[in-house]
């Protein structure tokens, strides 16, 4: 990867991000309903499938897929604990670590390496 440092900042934006808006006030807006668990899904997924673009071994995708499960099940107490606005939903947790199982699956198929093809591609024709 010609760009790891860049990469891995943005994957750790990403994950402050996702810190910040779920522990912010809820917004009134309404919800079609399970679009919250999607939206779940969704972010999750995509730090996954992230850090499946940034790590190549097993035990550092382990330890990024762990603490992204981790990271959404603390979020969830978090937002119980922490805020005024929200409360903890076990649903939400297990949409979010369904989402980190799904990213990491992607290690599994040709998608694993699109980042590392795409950010090389400029030095193969120079």
């Amino acid at each position: 990867m010609a760009h790891p440092l860049a990469w891995t900042t943005l994957w750790c934006l990403a994950i402050a991000a996702v810190v910040v808006f779920s522990l912010l006030p809820a917004p009134d807006l309404p919800d079609a309903p399970g679009s919250d668990k999607l939206h779940h899904f969704i972010a999750y997924f995509a730090l996954a499938a992230s850090a499946v673009q940034l790590f190549a071994r097993w035990p550092a995708l382990f330890g990024a897929g762990l603490g992204l499960v981790l990271l959404g099940v603390g979020l969830e107490h978090g937002q119980e604990v922490l805020t005024g606005t929200r409360i903890a939903d076990r649903w939400d947790a297990l949409a979010n670590t369904l989402g980190v199982i799904a990213g990491l699956l992607t290690r599994l198929t040709p998608m694993k390496d699109v980042l590392l093809r795409w950010d090389t591609r400029g030095r193969a024709n120079a």
